[in-house]
């Protein structure tokens, strides 16, 4: 190892030699009272006595192996403990050995005073390494003089010859929200990071006892009442918010707040004792799913988690958005082997990486590319693995292509869910969970329709054999390839215009872990042949969402972004149906999740079904494929039917006036 890396910091131990050489000058020469010729002699040895111990409690204590520019209370406790034992050894020896004894008090002085000067000496360098103490060049030429203080330190490495002044004036003004201790690490954070693109120059706190006093130099301002005039006097330029125990609706009201003063607003995550490990300390935009109308739901996994451990689970369609979550939270549960088995490489091969990294060896991975429309390929893997648990995930779901593909809808949802069901039957798997969708409720499109012939399919293979089937549905999943988020994202990205197709309607909404937690839990609890569905609360106003999300990103509605209306889609609900009227519908242990009174069909009506549509499929005529899913699907209605009827209870505002003029 070289000198330069050398753990113990020589240069400060000559330094604190230097400074305790001083002290005992000044006290025992410069001003040495009533102990006045003692002689040098005694003096030499009365320092050589004190300086041993004292010096070899530091290296104990590991005093000179600190990292003193981030040396915090606890290093300068060290200094101290270490220095009392070292001091106490001295007086002791001063006290027990037979030589000339100087006055106690001075003696007790020259320890005090060095520990004072060498604690002095680094708290003054720990301040000098912050934005506040190097604005100078002053404060930065002495920083320099310091130098030999910090450890594996370039003394340059931070200025690189730039003025620090210069530095703070270019940085951006931040008003912190919430002055506990998420707030104050954050602004030391800042204060010290002299490389950080921030300066907090105020708290924002709702504590009365707090507003008027100052936290690291820094003034509290109290919330209530808090004004953008207020802010600006201050010179905030921008708000984070860090508050990591707040939920999503309490961080709603301060975004809308700052945001409404025209402040753009970010967030600073800070992992508490639950989220440890899970994440790390930084500023960023506040996500979608933050800003939603409703609190996320958090499932407890612990039975998921049991379930599925030490067992083989396949995951159909593993490299899409549910699937590649579903992957995650499998990975989590130590199954004993994961198979991704998906048509799209690119995908499929993401999600492997990731796992590979988080985990490394110790989840058995395998990744298989086939599409569920090969019977025979699929089941090789089958019969390969043999799995305990499928996840069925794979499926064709945007609703627009499915208009204008509906054989290709019908081949790949129905017949690929088809083939998929008849393999794990033969080879007699214990579960298998099909992700559904809201849109199956009373269809109005093709996608949706394909979807609620999936379920079919699964209730009625349910009534018999040693399967377990199962079906979930959710609503829309938001960040999911294909939503509306990602959508919105571009087009405001581009400058606009955002499109919406109508300003009334309206979707449930859900993050992908908590669509992939629900299909988990849903596994655990199926019994046989059962459609769970997910209490989603209130559905979410797409026009809302466009307009939260224009406000996310540091614009203003129909001013800077205009939202823009384009009609219906072929086959669009103005609303979907999840179907969520507890009385219509079966508890289950977790209050989140029910189960749908729906009779299973008969096998050998589902086969005269789907005979006919297999026939449909084979001359590939789209048109008369959508004819026959129609019929073979008895709720699948008319579009303008069903939004008709919308339309009478919800009419649509007038638009002599932009919506936030009405």
């Amino acid at each position: 190892m070289s000198k330069a890396h050398t753990k113990v910091r020589w240069q400060l131990v000559v330094f604190d030699l230097l400074a305790f050489i001083a002290v005992g000058m000044f006290f025992f020469v410069a001003f040495p009272g009533s102990d006045a010729g003692v002689g040098y002699q005694v003096i030499a040895y009365q320092m050589l006595l004190c300086a041993v111990p004292m010096f070899a409690s530091r290296f104990v204590f590991g005093v000179y192996t600190i990292i003193w520019r981030y040396g915090g209370a606890g290093s300068n406790v060290r200094l101290f403990l270490a220095d009392l034992l070292g001091g106490s050894v001295y007086l002791l020896l001063e006290v027990l050995l037979p030589f000339r004894h100087l006055v106690f008090a001075r003696c007790v002085s020259v320890v005090a005073a060095t520990m004072l000067l060498c604690l002095a000496m680094r708290i003054l360098y720990q301040w000098l390494c912050t934005k506040a103490g190097s604005r100078t060049r002053a404060g930065a030429t002495l920083r320099r003089l310091l130098h030999f203080v910090g450890s594996d330190f370039n003394v340059d490495e931070d200025f690189a010859g730039e003025d620090a002044s210069l530095l703070a004036a270019n940085k951006v003004r931040v008003g912190i929200v919430g002055a506990g201790r998420s707030g104050m690490a954050l602004a030391d954070e800042l204060n010290t990071n002299l490389r950080t693109h921030y300066r907090p120059v105020c708290f924002i706190d709702n504590s009365k006892t707090k507003a008027g006093r100052k936290l690291l130099g820094l003034p509290v301002l109290l919330s209530e009442g808090i004004t953008r005039e207020t802010l600006e006097a201050y010179g905030v330029q921008e708000i984070i918010v860090a508050l990591p125990q707040k939920d999503s609706a309490e961080k709603k009201v301060i975004f809308d707040l700052y945001k409404s003063f025209g402040f753009p607003v970010k967030l600073y995550d800070f992992p508490l004792l639950d989220t440890a490990g899970k994440g790390k300390r930084m500023v960023r935009e506040f996500d979608i799913e933050e800003l939603l109308f409703r609190k996320p739901i958090v499932m407890d996994t612990a039975n998921a988690s049991a379930f599925y451990k030490n067992k083989v689970i396949l995951i159909t369609g593993g490299g899409g958005s549910i699937g590649s979550e579903l992957c995650r939270q499998v990975a989590k549960m130590s199954p004993k082997q994961i198979v991704i088995l998906d048509i799209a490489e690119n995908g499929a091969y993401d999600i492997q990486q990731e796992l590979k990294i988080l985990y490394g060896n110790r989840v058995d991975l395998h990744v298989e590319i086939c599409s569920v429309t090969d019977y025979e390929a699929v089941k090789k893997v089958f019969e390969r693995y043999r799995p305990q648990v499928i996840l069925h995930a794979a499926a064709h779901k945007h609703v627009p292509l499915m208009e204008h593909n509906v054989v290709e809808a019908i081949k790949n949802n129905v017949f690929g869910t088809l083939n998929v069901v008849k393999i794990a039957e033969s080879l007699e798997t214990e579960r298998f969970i099909l992700i559904s969708t809201d849109k199956a409720v009373n269809p109005t499109n093709v996608m949706g329709a394909t979807k609620r012939m999936c379920e079919m399919i699964v209730q009625a293979h349910g009534t018999s054999g040693k399967t377990v089937f199962s079906a979930v549905r959710f609503g829309n999943v938001l960040g999911s390839a294909g939503s509306v988020v990602p959508l919105f994202k571009r087009q405001i990205a581009s400058g606009g215009p955002v499109t919406v197709t109508d300003e009334r309607i309206t979707r449930f909404f859900m993050t992908i872990p908590e669509a992939s937690q629900l299909v988990l839990q849903s596994g655990v609890m199926a019994a046989s042949n059962e459609l769970f569905v997910l209490d989603m609360g209130e559905p979410v106003k797409i026009l809302d969402l466009a307009k939260s999300m224009i406000q996310l990103m540091g614009y203003t509605p129909y001013v800077d972004i205009d939202i823009v209306e384009t009609g219906l889609r072929e086959g669009e609900k103005l609303y979907e149906e999840l179907l969520i009227r507890t009385e219509e519908l079966d508890t289950t242990s977790n209050n989140l999740i029910f189960i749908e009174r729906d009779t299973p069909l008969p096998i050998a009506e589902l086969d005269k079904k789907l005979k006919t549509l297999s026939s449909a499929v084979k001359e590939g005529d789209d048109a008369a494929a959508r004819a026959i899913l129609k019929a073979a699907v008895p709720t699948f209605k008319d579009p303008d039917e069903v939004n008709g009827h919308a339309q009478q209870h919800y009419p649509k505002p007038s638009r002599k006036a932009k919506p936030e003029e009405q």
